[in-house]
């Protein structure tokens, strides 16, 4: 695959070269005056349709981030510009081209949509802007397409299912299927269930799919009895998981059921009874016991007026990362050196637990066994300890 980041000379090389030539022959009032702008910050974020919530909580834990820290990272004001990126891909070069060149953010911040970041990708690893990639899991931001100024601070798709597949395997099952929509999260996702669980000596078979983002479940659920498999990984989200959890649950299938977080997160109240005992793995969950979840907890509710969720956890730790490097270099955000060395040695007291930056500059993180009891995706261990992404294909080293 060709790496987008490859250009020799890149269009923010060249801003920055006038950049520095205005600077040499402006007065020094003037130099002064220009350092102090303030840092702008694009967020392109899903603001309204089906994640419209997700971007709002992301949005909200950036900004109570910011307002904890007086205002400032780095000493340097910053302003928020935001973008309703509407969960459209095929607008997404044009939404960042607009971020990058028309508003010219010092870093852009997005997004959800798989499909979306990979709009994004294309037009920030040509531009060079340094960019945070607060919820999208496809794994080619941070493997083959790894670019140096952009870094993830949530989770590639591999990662939580990678966690399943090592759970299951170490209660003793020997022969799974993974269940799923035929597309890349899916796919992905099987991958890191399978690695795992074969890693613990299991067999998965083949993926059971249908295409995107069909819910006639029946056929697929129709073929289980007839596998002799012991347990069923399955990767859905959405309404899609609510149907497939209610309608596995209505199967009376024997092979227990178990999946990816997003299996059951922020869709409890719709699965009712039918969720009731599944297992799945994140890298956030209920319950979670740590004095800086409890602290962020009853902060992000006093501002947003609702609970907190694993995507305003890792909005939250977007602006850590952010603050982090713009604090080691005294808010000299166009001392990108430093800047990302900083950033890739960032240690983060996250509300998920300690987490780091791996090569790939995906976060290594504890993924946390769940299970669903009294309406909550409640943490009972940890699936797998510090687990970073393979970053298969990066060559940022």
């Amino acid at each position: 695959m060709t790496r987008l980041a490859g250009n020799s000379v890149s269009r923010r090389s060249l801003i920055k070269g006038s950049a520095a030539l205005a600077a040499a022959t402006a007065v020094p009032t003037g130099w002064a005056i220009a350092q102090a702008r303030p840092v702008k910050v694009g967020l392109m974020l899903p603001y309204s349709g089906t994640f419209a919530q997700l971007g709002e909580n992301i949005t909200h834990a950036i900004e109570l981030f910011i307002a904890e820290k007086g205002g400032k990272l780095g000493g340097r004001e910053l302003q928020i510009i935001k973008l309703d990126d509407e969960s459209k891909p095929e607008n997404a070069p044009q939404n960042a081209d607009r971020l990058v060149k028309r508003d010219q953010v010092d870093v852009l911040i997005g997004t959800v949509h798989s499909g979306v970041q990979m709009g994004i990708h294309k037009v920030v690893a040509e531009s060079g802007t340094l960019t945070i990639v607060p919820n999208a899991g496809n794994v080619a931001v941070t493997r083959d397409l790894c670019a140096k100024n952009v870094f993830r601070s949530s989770f590639s798709n591999w990662q939580p299912a990678y966690g399943m597949g090592a759970a299951a395997a170490k209660k003793g099952y020997k022969k799974a299927v993974w269940v799923t929509w035929d597309y890349a999260a899916g796919a992905e996702s099987g991958a890191g269930f399978k690695e795992a669980f074969e890693k613990g000596g299991g067999q998965v078979l083949p993926n059971l799919t249908l295409p995107f983002p069909q819910t006639n479940f029946q056929p697929l659920l129709a073929q289980i009895p007839g596998l002799g498999v012991d347990v069923v990984g399955s990767f859905f989200a959405g309404g899609g998981a609510v149907q497939f959890v209610k309608e596995y649950a209505s199967a009376g299938l024997k092979a227990p059921l178990c999946g990816s977080g997003f299996l059951t997160e922020g869709t409890l109240g719709a699965q009712g009874a039918a969720a009731v005992g599944i297992e799945t793995a994140l890298h956030y969950g209920d319950g979670l016991d740590n004095p800086k979840n409890a602290a962020f907890r009853k902060a992000f509710k006093d501002k947003a007026g609702r609970e907190a969720d694993v995507y305003a956890v890792q909005g939250y730790d977007a602006a850590q990362l952010l603050g982090i490097g713009l604090e080691a270099v005294k808010g000299k955000i166009e001392d990108e050196a430093n800047l990302y060395k900083a950033m890739r040695a960032a240690k983060i007291d996250s509300p998920r637990g300690p987490i780091s930056i791996s090569p790939a500059q995906n976060v290594t993180q504890n993924i946390y066994l769940r299970k669903v009891e009294g309406g909550l995706n409640k943490v009972i261990g940890v699936a797998v300890e510090n687990l970073a992404d393979p970053g298969t294909g990066c060559k940022l080293a």
